[in-house]
């Protein structure tokens, strides 16, 4: 398992061969910590940042994979879940949509100013 994963190939698996080679992972990580607690071979404690980054790869891949799943779930509905809803900024997401932009008006743009319009 030592050689690097690429992220390509994750993406071709499905979800139950990915949960078994995160597990794979972690097993042989639990193995690499032992062996830098017992005082291993220096090749051995460098392929720690490789299998840990790996996990993270796998990790990441069933995530996104989820994501889109939901994504794919929820197209229909009316309602989306927060964390499926663009993220934008906390004054974008607070502002007019534009039909209520449209239903304002023009000239009634300075009504929302507390002090009126500066002279």
């Amino acid at each position: 398992m030592s050689a690097r994963i690429k992220v390509h190939e994750l993406r071709g698996k499905n979800k139950a061969e990915l949960q078994a080679q995160l597990k794979d992972l972690k097993a042989e990580l639990s193995l690499l910590r032992v062996a830098k607690v017992t005082g291993g071979a220096p090749n051995k404690l460098s392929k720690i940042k490789v299998v840990r980054t790996s996990i993270a790869r796998v990790l990441t891949v069933i995530s996104q994979k989820q994501k889109a799943a939901l994504r794919e779930a929820y197209k229909k509905k009316s309602l989306l879940p927060l964390d499926l809803r663009p993220k934008k900024t906390r004054a974008i997401r607070r502002r007019l949509t534009k039909h209520q932009e449209e239903k304002k008006g023009r000239r009634k743009g300075g009504e929302e100013h507390v002090g009126g319009w500066a002279h």
